[in-house]
């Protein structure tokens, strides 16, 4: 078939490609920001095309010529009314699909039973998308998930940060509250393979894997595969979801905007009932423990091929013409306020490059590691990411990509690399580096811009003048230096050279042994 993939550059989206493309079916994707998909290694096999669900005008010609449709795409981001988004993007993409005579809809949505009148607002929201796709003349085949366990999935990275992070923890009665985890590949699978069982044309089916788990029954398994000592999980009733949103936030990568609508869904018990999947598509599905096992192999191999951090920026905020660039002069258009920073390097532009690739997640900044802490602790207190989303590799970078609260806007290697902040700031941030050659050597430009929005940001960037003061010029010479020596610097390791990337686990396939390598217990 000739399917149209929505969400291709998000966590989903950009795994099924492949899975789609090894089936022999053609492969055309729908995104906002082509270029995230430069660096996919099945870009040349697949068509792109610019679509924004919530403008109508951009689906004009997308679906002509599709057979089918997959449809993966979600506004929850913590920022305003996603459920409106939702319905918005789900109605349009309907209608272009009918008008252009497309056979199936493929819809991705979440476990719940319809009748229970607590549903939350996430999953709420996740049933009526299927009911408004399905309120047309083309034939929908809802699949409905629980917690899909996966390298940079949402849920598993919730469930890692928590669990190794806290020990002891206090938690919401939706402790106890059963879920059935399913593995990605699992997933992938039955996205695929509905494709061609006629029967389930109009049909929701809801998957899961061979057991069904407590939460706490989850973390525990967790903390096994992962080598840790059993954490002790104390349910407090009085512990609302706005108050374990906050916690999860500050703990987890995930922002509390984020964070709310997903912790408000563990009170909803999100068990697959139905079991008609496994009539028209017989399969053994992993079981939860290895699962885990297998998405932890793939982080600590350096083989993440999409997080949940993928799809874009927050609020699905889309880059306008009027925005501010950071290369707009003063007079275009605003204030733009910055700190400029030019160092002379012998490194090559290359190498220069290279760096500068590095920087972020267990990196660092090339400076004070405590002052980008501390501004990343001061980002989750009001909602952001911080710094522990961190990066998906520690080396490989592509347009789009999240880097600790910075996203990947531009990049011309090994001239330039533009980084958009994602904090929660007064106004919008870049970082930029640009690099000319010079002799036998090159010249680096490390350029941090700030477009202030009313009073309060002026406020904010004057106040940390003096911390910049502190971070940037000994930042600049830092990079120049461990690229002329070929080392990155870790602030946990003084000089410490750059690690060759590990051999790759196959998230789909099972390890010889069937087990990941343990750390040490802590």
């Amino acid at each position: 078939m000739r399917v149209l993939v929505t969400g291709a550059t998000g966590y989903i989206g950009g795994r099924l490609v492949p899975y789609l493309l090894a089936e022999g079916h053609e492969v055309r994707c729908a995104v906002r920001s082509p270029d995230k998909l430069a660096t996919r290694t099945w870009r040349d096999k697949v068509e792109v095309v610019r679509v924004d669900l919530l403008d109508p005008s951009t689906l004009d010609g997308a679906c002509e010529g599709v057979d089918a449709i997959h449809y993966l795409v979600h506004a929850m981001d913590g920022e305003g009314d996603f459920e409106s988004r939702d319905r918005q993007a789900a109605e349009n993409l309907r209608d272009a699909a009918a008008a252009a005579g497309v056979q199936r809809i493929v819809y991705l949505g979440g476990l719940g039973h319809d009748s229970e009148r607590e549903l939350s607002k996430h999953l709420r929201s996740r049933q009526e998308v299927g009911r408004v796709l399905a309120d047309g003349p083309v034939a929908v085949t809802e699949i409905r998930a629980a917690i899909i366990i996966g390298s940079g999935s949402a849920s598993f990275e919730m469930l890692r940060h928590l669990v190794e992070v806290l020990p002891v923890m206090t938690t919401p009665r939706w402790v106890d509250t059963k879920c059935q985890p399913i593995a990605i590949r699992d997933v992938l699978h039955y996205l695929v393979a509905v494709l061609d069982v006629d029967e389930a044309a109009g049909e929701i089916l809801e998957v899961g894997g061979p057991e069904a788990l407590t939460y706490r029954e989850l973390m525990h398994v967790y903390a096994d595969v992962a080598g840790l000592r059993r954490r002790v999980i104390i349910p407090v009733p009085v512990l609302t979801p706005r108050l374990s949103s906050l916690w999860v936030g500050l703990v987890t990568p995930l922002p509390t905007g984020l964070a709310r609508p997903l912790v408000d869904s563990l009170v909803n018990e999100v068990v697959a009932d139905d079991q008609r999947i496994r009539e028209l598509i017989p399969r053994d599905n992993m079981p939860p423990r290895q699962a885990l096992e297998l998405a932890m192999t793939r982080v600590q191999d350096l083989d993440v091929d999409t997080t949940w951090a993928s799809a874009g920026r927050p609020g699905g905020a889309r880059s306008l013409p009027e925005d501010p660039r950071p290369e707009d002069p003063s007079w275009s258009g605003g204030t733009v306020l910055s700190d400029d920073q030019v160092v002379r390097s012998a490194a090559s532009p290359e190498e220069l490059y290279r760096t500068i690739k590095t920087l972020g997640g267990t990196t660092g900044y090339f400076s004070p590691r405590w002052m980008w802490e501390a501004r990343g602790l001061i980002d989750k207190m009001f909602g952001g990411f911080g710094l522990r989303r961190g990066r998906r590799h520690p080396h490989d970078l592509a347009v789009g990509e999240a880097i600790d609260f910075w996203r990947v806007e531009m990049m011309d290697p090994p001239h330039r690399l533009l980084l958009r902040a994602e904090m929660k700031l007064p106004g919008e941030a870049w970082l930029e580096f640009t690099i000319k050659p010079r002799g036998e050597g090159s010249v680096m430009r490390q350029r941090a811009r700030f477009h202030p929005r009313g009073l309060f940001g002026r406020v904010y960037w004057y106040g940390l003048l003096p911390f910049h003061t502190l971070i940037f010029p000994g930042m600049a010479r830092k990079i120049a230096r461990a690229a002329e020596s070929g080392t990155v610097v870790d602030p946990a390791a003084d000089d410490a050279p750059a690690t060759d990337e590990a051999p790759a686990a196959d998230e789909g396939s099972v390890p010889a042994d069937g087990v990941t390598a343990r750390p040490p217990r802590r």
